[in-house]
């Protein structure tokens, strides 16, 4: 047989010996660093470890590092009971991709270790078990942790650490949590108990009720925390009655002061001799739709399409029949109410009938208007229908009370929607703008003759509905006069009538145009004014005068590629309905028609880039 020269064999074995050294330099340093600020004062931590560039952590056998299989990878790290004294350098390990994606298990438990756990931590995307018990951890755990999908087990307790817990409930797949001997504070995790194993938040400050363990924990896991209550702890929670509750029983008390107050006024003013109501003058009143109801017709009435049938000045006059199908003015005052806003001219409060409907009272106080035009408005308000203009389903005015009944919305305001946490898109915001610009020139060209605008317009009066299409709220409900200013903000509003001429005939329809000028810089800055000082107006004027237009617009509409030149002309035509000139405002027959063709230029350069 030919033997194989020599020379063949000391290249296979540089080859081998190449192939299975696969541990990077830049990784080796990154796992030094990470021991050495473990170590602290501690230099020889590292060396006495076998720690070094020279060697590699899997094939060289580094102490507390394990590695898979084919020696390619760190997988564990395991560094109990060192004594080492400085901080949790996480930077080095989880900012280092090819480490990060590897290592699933991290323990530097019993040890003196100080500092507190960087958010770096959750760079660390593999990690299923990490252990910092027994050191002396303090600060807050950051809220990144539960980003650590894949942890199974987390351990942090006999440490030092305080403030409230991050939101652990993220964490699907944890099986032990162990927290004991701490200062955490506020309310214990509610996790997915019938998946834990271990659980223990012993000695530490948590508050409040504890969450249902499922029986799988006794008092043993909780004891130590004077402010935690319920079971399995023999102190049970005291019954205490929540905001919600105390809004809702506050609604049904003043709505039931509301009925007595009718009733008062029924008895005061029903005649000496009461005649006697029988089966015929106990009609069942129709509309077009087929509504009816039982009660008679001087305590109800009904408003049928063609708008003919009689009031008295206590009833309950339903406007759009089929939304309030067999409701009763009894039921309205005897449902329980939940209290949405108070504000200066009135409050606001949900209503939910047997789970049938769910309505929204507008109770409207100090309005120095008679009841019977109170119900002249009403009705001429609901012959001008537009489908963006929110009708009022029902009313009812005397002397002392006056109510607006309409259907709830359940997606809230462009208010909330504003000031939430979801971004709202460039073309979003101007089809908003646009539907409410039509609507509200709608009714100013409708109602124009009768002197009735909005008067309070404002975002949180622009509703959405299930579709998340706008509707204008509480369309004539206020004159915007010179005593009573919409609630834009005490800045703004104040500026919407002083500027706007309080004798003008046209005062209130100029005060609309303002109103909703400030709607628009709204929409474009994504700043509210709503209950502030700020005079949104005149920053934004000073910002263009100052040749900053650019700076005004909201930073997440920059970011997300809006066109600034359709944004720049949103922007010029809202500063014309916010001059300080009465005069020189656009009708809002003419701001939709601008905002019409901006509309009508992003949808066309949409299709240009499609």
């Amino acid at each position: 047989m030919d033997q194989v020269p020599i020379w063949v064999l000391f290249i296979s074995f540089l080859l081998l010996f190449h192939t299975t050294s696969s541990i990077e330099p830049d990784v080796r340093q990154a796992l030094i660093n990470f021991l050495g600020s473990l170590s602290g004062s501690n230099g020889q931590a590292a060396q006495a470890a076998g720690w070094n560039l020279d060697t590699d952590p899997c094939l060289d056998g580094w102490n507390g590092v394990t590695c898979d299989k084919k020696n390619q990878s760190v997988q564990k790290i395991s560094l109990d009971g060192l004594s080492l004294a400085g901080i949790l350098d996480v930077g080095s390990l989880c900012t280092k991709q090819s480490l990060a994606a590897s290592l699933n298990y991290l323990s530097v438990g019993n040890n003196s270790i100080s500092g507190d756990v960087r958010k770096e931590i959750a760079d660390c995307k593999q990690l299923a078990r990490l252990n910092i018990s027994g050191n002396r951890f303090s600060g807050k755990l950051p809220d990144s942790l539960p980003m650590l999908n894949n942890l199974k087990k987390l351990d942090i307790s006999n440490n030092h650490l305080s403030g409230d817990l991050p939101d652990l409930s993220r964490i699907s797949g944890l099986t032990t949590f162990l927290a004991q001997n701490n200062q955490l504070t506020g309310k214990v995790p509610k996790l997915d108990f019938s998946n834990l194993e271990q659980f223990d938040v012993s000695n530490n400050l948590f508050r409040g009720p504890i969450p249902d363990v499922e029986d799988r924990f006794n008092e043993s896991s909780f004891l130590g925390n004077p402010g935690l209550c319920g079971d399995p702890l023999p102190n049970k929670c005291p019954k205490k009655v929540s905001k919600e509750e105390f809004l809702m029983y506050s609604g049904y008390a003043l709505i039931v002061l509301v009925l007595i107050m009718f009733v008062v006024f029924r008895l005061c003013k029903r005649r000496t001799k009461e005649e006697k109501v029988d089966a015929t003058n106990k009609i069942v009143a129709v509309d077009d739709s087929g509504y009816k109801t039982g009660l008679s017709r001087s305590d109800f009435s009904v408003i049928s399409g063609d708008q003919s049938a009689l009031v008295s000045s206590t009833s309950l006059v339903v406007l759009t029949s089929p939304v309030v199908n067999g409701l009763k003015f009894e039921d309205l005052l005897t449902a329980p109410a939940e209290l949405l806003g108070r504000g200066k001219h009135g409050s606001l409060y949900k209503v939910i009938f047997d789970k049938r409907m769910t309505l929204v009272v507008k109770r409207i106080k100090d309005w120095a208007i008679s009841s019977d035009e109170f119900k002249k408005r009403m009705q001429r308000i609901d012959q001008v229908k537009h489908p963006n203009v929110l009708p009022a389903l029902a009313f009812y005015c005397s002397k002392l009370e006056k109510l607006l009944i309409y259907e709830y919305q359940q997606n809230g305001s462009l208010f909330q929607l504003l000031s939430g946490d979801q971004p709202l898109g460039w073309s979003s915001r101007l089809n908003l703008a646009a539907t409410i610009a039509e609507a509200l020139a709608f009714m100013h060209q409708e109602l124009h003759s009768d002197g009735i605008a909005h008067g309070n317009l404002k975002s949180s009066n622009i509703l959405l509905n299930r579709n998340m299409v706008p509707c204008i709220s509480e369309y004539g409900l206020r004159e915007a006069d010179s005593k009573e200013l919409p609630s834009l903000s005490a800045t703004n509003s104040r500026r919407a009538i002083e500027q706007t001429g309080a004798t003008s005939s046209n005062s209130t329809f100029n005060a609309d145009i303002y109103a909703f000028g400030v709607i628009l810089l709204e929409l474009l800055t994504g700043k509210l004014v709503q209950n502030s000082e700020f005079d949104l107006a005149r920053w934004v004027h000073s910002a263009v005068r100052e040749e900053w237009t650019v700076e005004v617009f909201d930073k997440r509409l920059i970011s997300h590629g809006a066109s600034e030149a359709r944004m720049v002309d949103l922007l010029q035509a809202a500063i014309k309905c916010v001059n300080r000139s009465p005069e020189t405002r656009p009708t809002m027959r003419k701001v939709a028609y601008m905002i019409n063709a901006i509309k009508e230029e992003e949808e066309r350069s949409m299709v240009f880039e499609v």
